[in-house]
């Protein structure tokens, strides 16, 4: 069958996809940046509609955050496009990817900039716009070709991924059901390798209710809520210190009033990583202990708020076998991948969850994702576009050895 002239195609996109990459990079997308995401969606609704699928926005439920005075809002978030074609083939394909990056809008990092012919540096640029542009063209060489009948697909961009996809996670668990096997466009490795296994992540609030007083005149008739709270935050290591598979980041500290006054609140928020499921129980109940031994004090409550969001990201046998059919897509590619877990999590944890049989870092190489050096290798665009692609047109032809009736769930 002639694979070869869609995939060179491809390759005639190169330039295009590069300045489509710095187009959709120079656009602020930040989470809550409500302007800019809607900016992009625009941008990207129409470059999506080429592939003459049904298109579909939606609202998402808000993020509800509990404030700086302990108390819950709700902040909302961007819309979240599907475009979905061939509902009633016979194989069912979710692709996606987050729109969000983790930039703020009067971040200092807003542009890309041309490092060599190799290399472009700007915020997103890997992690993960261009993932989206891997994606789009991926798929416009599928359709171009005479494959595709197939499979029928649908795509989701969330608006919230990076914050932990508190709008779409609902969404998403609810479409899973409705397809054979997930492809997420988030960026693979710095060597190219594709992401096995991921650990689970959550975050944690904690309020922390105290008593005020005078320093200097009453002191001890106070409680310090900023004193329970940081020792709230040295016990609440030793869970990382005793458990090699458990990551506790304590961050965003905080306590109200001047310092002549005892503070009688403080808040402070926990991230949490996870390598193993069981341990989200063993996270619960350190937290709960704490919770209740901080009570104890006269005059000092505390209210525990969140969860692990994403759980672990495991490698079962039907995922294993997505993997081995796309590292054979990529002989012919002059691609040799294995495949590696990382502590890292992605709306790839949401979907494998649920059922999904999930490969998750299908975007661009690149590296330095989350800080001011992000950067993107340009030779992988063309590169992940054709291996997805060439997977695509072997699934559909029946040369690969994925069973999609295997993982019906």
């Amino acid at each position: 069958m002639d694979f070869e002239s869609h995939l060179d195609w491809i390759d005639q996109q190169h330039d295009a996809m590069c300045e489509l990459v710095i187009e959709w990079a120079n656009i602020n997308s930040h989470s809550y940046n409500l302007v800019g995401l809607s900016n992009f969606l625009t941008c990207v609704r129409t470059a999506f509609s080429a592939l003459e699928g049904e298109m579909e926005d939606i609202a998402i439920d808000p993020h509800r955050v509990i404030n700086a005075r302990g108390e819950p809002e709700d902040i909302p978030l961007g819309r979240m496009l599907f475009v979905r074609k061939r509902p009633t083939a016979p194989i069912q394909i979710l692709l996606g990817i987050h729109l969000d990056t983790v930039y703020p809008a009067d971040h200092q990092f807003q542009t890309v900039t041309r490092i060599d012919d190799q290399r472009l540096q700007g915020p997103g640029v890997a992690d993960a716009k261009g993932g989206l542009v891997i994606l789009l063209m991926a798929l416009n060489a599928f359709e171009r070709s005479p494959f595709a009948e197939n499979i029928g697909w649908e795509v989701f961009l969330n608006p919230d991924e990076e914050i932990g996809s508190p709008g779409s996670a609902s969404v998403l668990i609810e479409r899973a059901k409705r397809y054979h096997l997930g492809l997420l466009f988030e960026s693979g490795l710095v060597n190219g390798n594709l992401v096995s296994e991921r650990q689970g992540a959550g975050d944690y609030t904690v309020v922390i209710r105290g008593r005020s007083a005078h320093v200097g005149r009453d002191p001890f008739r106070g409680r310090n809520a900023a004193h329970a709270l940081a020792r709230f935050i040295m016990e609440v290591s030793d869970l990382q210190n005793s458990h090699n598979d458990i990551i506790i980041n304590a961050a965003q500290l905080s306590s109200n009033g001047a310092v002549n006054v005892v503070p009688d609140l403080a808040v402070g928020r926990i991230g949490v990583r996870i390598a193993h499921s069981d341990s989200q129980q063993t996270v619960q109940q350190h937290l709960d202990r704490l919770v209740a031994s901080l009570e104890t004090t006269e005059g000092i409550s505390v209210t525990l708020h969140g969860g692990i969001r994403k759980p672990p990201k495991v490698l079962d046998a039907l995922t294993s076998s997505l993997l081995e059919d796309l590292k054979t897509c990529g002989v012919p590619l002059g691609l040799s991948l294995e495949w590696h877990p990382t502590a890292g999590v992605s709306d790839g944890n949401i979907l494998a969850a649920a059922g999904l049989p999930t490969v998750d870092s299908l975007g661009a190489r690149g590296g330095d994702i989350h800080t001011p050096m992000e950067f993107l290798e340009v030779n992988s665009l063309t590169e992940r576009a054709k291996l997805v692609a060439l997977f695509l047109m072997k699934l559909s032809v029946g040369q690969l050895t994925f069973s999609p009736v295997q993982s019906c769930h």
